[in-house]
């Protein structure tokens, strides 16, 4: 079972560097900790940084902050039951 907000907490952490506001997803790679290959797992979710975008698709950018980013993350995550 995937522990939403432990997710939550690990796209905040990955994601909080970026220089915002962010204007698409190429602006998130510097602040990643391994780049693209950045990993996030949670039970049993476990999607890098690469398959995540290419899972979500575009979202809503630009995003002023990275609050906003993580609750569109979460949410297209839930839509397409991959939590």
């Amino acid at each position: 079972m995937v522990d939403k907000e432990d997710l939550r907490e690990q796209f905040t952490d990955a994601f909080e560097g970026a220089d915002y506001p962010i204007n698409s997803p190429m602006d998130l790679v510097p602040a990643l900790p391994s780049g693209p290959s950045t990993k996030f797992e949670s039970g049993d979710f476990s999607m890098t940084a690469m398959e995540l975008n290419t899972k979500l698709g575009s979202g809503e950018f630009p995003y002023d902050d990275v609050e906003s980013f993580v609750d569109d993350v979460m949410r297209q995550l839930e839509e397409q039951d991959l939590i």
